[in-house]
């Protein structure tokens, strides 16, 4: 079945910058785009930004263009996101997805915090 693993969160202070990997396996990689959300506490998920299978193709919320970058490894099965800049508001548990700007499925999240 589909297994999506998001490692590489902590806490960090604002300006600081984090590298998240998310390990796919169950699917094949190279033939699905891929999305990060997020989750704050209280709230709902929120789309951050997704990259197309070849990694031709890359959008962003705007409330992290700039200071974000999506990537992926195709050989490695593994998605990347660049978090630099890193903000209060950014704060919330990261997951992966196998769509296209969809929340679903994701596996294990994350936690990202940036507080000084």
């Amino acid at each position: 079945q589909v297994q999506l693993v998001a490692s590489g969160g902590g806490l960090v202070q604002p300006g600081g910058s984090l590298r998240l990997s998310c390990a796919a396996s169950g699917f094949t990689f190279s033939n699905y785009a891929m999305t990060w959300v997020r989750q704050a506490l209280g709230k709902g998920l929120e789309w951050v930004s997704s990259i197309s299978r070849a990694s031709v193709t890359e959008d962003y919320t705007d409330s992290v263009k700039g200071r974000f970058t999506i990537s992926r490894d195709n050989a490695k099965n593994t998605l990347y996101l660049q978090m630099n800049n890193l903000k209060p508001e950014d704060t919330g548990v990261y997951y992966c997805t196998n769509t296209w700007r969809g929340t679903s499925p994701r596996g294990q999240g994350t936690q990202v915090t940036v507080s000084s």
